[in-house]
């Protein structure tokens, strides 16, 4: 999951997995595997990192295992 922010000031939670694409129109809009579309405040380059930073948690095992 990822923390965005829409237009209004409001915080939305994201979950990653369902991200299809990301586009700067010049409000960086956010489509889903669902067809729902968000509008938010960061950049495109700032939601990948986000993205990408979620997914090498989720892989990273515990060392107790």
């Amino acid at each position: 999951m990822i923390k965005l922010t829409r237009l209004n000031d409001s915080e939305i939670v994201v979950n990653a997995e369902l991200v299809e694409s990301i586009e700067a129109t010049p409000d960086t809009v956010i489509t889903l595997t669902t067809n729902h579309r968000l509008i938010v405040k960061e950049d495109v380059d700032d939601i990948i990192d986000m993205i990408i930073n979620y997914k090498r948690r989720i892989r990273l095992k515990p060392e107790w295992e």
